[in-house]
């Protein structure tokens, strides 16, 4: 295990010793069991099956503060922020099941307790993305909140059958209570606000999320925007499905009108995040256009994968 920490470590280095520490906390973490993250017993949780990319977008991440009370807290390939107040803190996302006791981890290394995690809420219910998500509300007593395609996923912990990846997911971890949140409907905790946006297609029940994040030189509009990628297994038509293309679409329209000036992306590389943060940033972290960009490219996966159906 340690021989597997250096190595991440050596592959995130510009964060120094400080991603030194953090990982060494991490790897206490773990050889302790994750504390109530780990039920089965001491020891690294087991690696997702079948999952070739999964090693690499659980390297361990130091976290950071985006911009005044919002922090991410993810991994090195899959993101999860956290927004922080007096009253509680609310959990975007969870990554993969073995993505868990690492966030935890990065909230505890920022000076918060992963208790005062009050709401959870997730972009959609792939398991790299929501896979840590019953793990981590059991760790914090944390509600859950979704759309209401995603909050039955969530119960059964089975990936749906109208979703275009149906038959090469993996299963989730089963959250028995979850709160449904409508179209534009919002999540509160203390003075914390977030809005939800269905952004679907991708996967049935997608949502995005946005907030107000302020520091002392005033707020910005933050957007946690889903995967709008339409990929699929094989044999799967979205010609043949006007739920999910109506769904792409509307999430769009919604991307390209709202007010965003960080954008974060579930998958961080789909945001640029790498080349915004940190000290060899070559482009800026805050961005008026990107939203309107990150839909626009969508548009453009989208109408290119329709050409290459069968008509």
């Amino acid at each position: 295990m340690f021989v597997g920490l250096r190595l991440a470590y050596l592959a995130v280095p510009f964060y120094g010793r400080p991603m030194k520490r953090f990982l060494l906390v991490v790897s206490g973490m773990i050889a302790a069991g994750a504390g109530r993250l780990a039920p089965q017993g001491p020891g690294p949780l087991a690696a997702t099956p079948n999952c070739g990319a999964c090693g690499e977008w659980n390297t361990p991440q130091q976290p950071f503060k985006l911009h005044g009370d919002t922090y991410y807290v993810g991994t090195r390939g899959l993101s999860a922020l956290l927004i922080v107040s007096e009253a509680g803190h609310i959990l975007i996302d969870g990554g993969l099941r073995e993505s868990a006791p690492l966030i935890a981890a990065s909230v505890r290394s920022l000076g918060f307790r992963l208790e005062d995690v009050k709401a959870i809420v997730n972009s959609h219910v792939h398991f790299d993305h929501a896979g840590g998500i019953g793990l981590l509300a059991r760790a914090s007593g944390a509600r859950v909140h979704a759309s209401s395609p995603a909050a039955e996923v969530f119960r059964t912990g089975q990936p749906g059958r109208d979703d275009p990846q149906f038959g090469v997911l993996q299963p989730i971890d089963a959250v028995s209570e979850v709160t449904v949140v409508p179209d534009s409907g919002s999540v509160r905790v203390g003075r914390l606000v977030l809005t939800m946006h269905l952004t679907g297609g991708h996967t049935p029940g997608g949502t995005s999320w946005s907030w107000r994040s302020c520091d002392s030189a005033g707020c910005v509009a933050v957007v946690y925007a889903d995967s709008q990628t339409p990929i699929s297994a094989d044999g799967f038509s979205f010609r043949t499905a006007p739920r999910l293309l109506e769904a792409f679409r509307r999430g769009h329209d919604r991307l390209e009108g709202i007010d965003c000036q960080l954008l974060i992306t579930p998958h961080p590389d789909g945001s640029r995040l790498w080349q915004r943060v940190g000290p060899g940033a070559t482009e800026p972290l805050l961005d008026s256009v990107a939203c309107r960009q990150y839909a626009g490219r969508a548009r453009a996966r989208l109408a290119a994968r329709l050409e290459s159906e069968p008509r």
